[in-house]
């Protein structure tokens, strides 16, 4: 699995290095993105649903995020937002 690390970064880049690495990818192939900027965790998600991945967004530590990104079934923005706020919850991302 392809792996970056965005830690240290700040928006938009951290998106905008996820795009660039899933435009390089196989579509099949799965993203892995570790992040500490919890902004990230909305907008790289975002992003990779234009490129028809599904994210999963996992804690790893007090403020560091793994955001896995694989492909999935297209979601409508209303069903991406709602799972989005689901897993943001979850992890605490809204800090």
């Amino acid at each position: 699995m392809k792996s970056i690390d965005v830690r240290g970064e700040i928006c938009p880049y951290p998106m905008m290095k996820t795009a660039d690495a899933l435009k390089r990818l196989d579509p099949a192939e799965p993203l892995e993105v570790l992040t500490d900027h919890a902004p990230a965790l909305t907008t790289i998600p975002w992003e990779a649903a234009k490129h028809g991945r599904r994210a999963t967004i996992e804690r790893v530590a007090h403020s560091e995020w793994r955001i896995s990104l694989a492909p999935g079934p297209a979601l409508s923005q209303t069903e991406l937002m709602a799972d989005l706020a689901r897993q943001l919850e979850a992890v605490g991302g809204h800090e």
